[in-house]
């Protein structure tokens, strides 16, 4: 059944919301369990988060999935994640065509056993013609290699032929990165207070939320809670204060 929008009173959705989910291996062993089970539970609440947002009017979604650090851990970890994600993406693409959700995977795929990278690309192009809410999952990612990678391109472009240097700019710029637009608001869930190396470059002005939920457990209540910290906020980008009343009463 297609996703009907609808946000909870008068609260404003962020247009892009990005979310760090951490918090799957403490809820594990906080419960006695192997940190699996966690990444198991974890992915519950992808769908539900998913769900909640496009009913309530987010428009492009970026969830961290797997960042380009998270190599380090266990092996035996890291493999079941892998396998949770081909299984994941199995289960899900059907009801995200449905739904009218646009997905692709942002990062470095290729290293990514051959297996999840078909599934990747099956199910980006499935979804291509959606448009309810882009959602982005964030795999083998970092902010620092998006930027990297965003210069590398321009660099390969720009050795092709001739080019002013003072033509670079911003817009320019962000064309190349793997996720181009700006974050509005960014949460983390799980306690930490970092955004560790997720999406430098887009949240150079998004406001930040920090919830103590671990991830297995964040649903539709956390959501409105962050949601009424955004609304909150007055975005001002530079401006005073007085500026940005001017500006909203035009």
């Amino acid at each position: 059944m297609p996703i009907s929008q609808n946000t909870p009173g008068s609260l404003n959705a962020p247009r892009h919301l990005a979310i760090i989910m951490d918090g799957n291996g403490r809820w594990a062993q906080s419960r006695g369990k192997q940190r699996v089970s966690g990444h198991q539970e974890g992915a519950n609440a992808v769908r539900r988060v998913i769900t909640e947002c496009a009913k309530m009017g987010v428009k492009e979604l970026t969830l961290f999935a797997f960042s380009s650090e998270n190599w380090k851990r266990p092996t035996m970890e890291v493999n079941a994640l892998m396998t949770l994600f081909v299984q994941a993406i199995r289960k899900e693409s059907k009801n995200l065509l449905e739904n009218g959700i646009r997905t692709r995977v942002a990062g470095d795929i290729s290293r990514f056993p051959k297996i999840l990278q078909n599934q990747i690309k099956k199910l980006e192009q499935l979804t291509a013609e959606c448009d309810v809410m882009k959602l982005n999952i964030a795999a083998n990612y970092g902010g620092r290699w998006d930027v990297l990678q965003a210069c590398r391109n321009l660099l390969n472009s720009y050795s092709k032929e001739p080019f002013d240097i003072e033509s670079l700019d911003e817009s320019k710029f962000t064309e190349n990165l793997n996720i181009v637009s700006d974050v509005d608001l960014m949460i983390r869930t799980g306690g930490e207070q970092r955004i560790s190396n997720f999406l430098l470059w887009q949240a150079a002005y998004a406001e930040l939320f920090f919830s103590d939920t671990l991830w297995p457990d964040f649903g539709k209540e956390d959501l409105i809670q962050a949601f009424t910290f955004f609304n909150s906020r007055e975005r001002r980008f530079g401006m005073t204060s007085a500026q940005v009343q001017k500006k909203d009463n035009q």
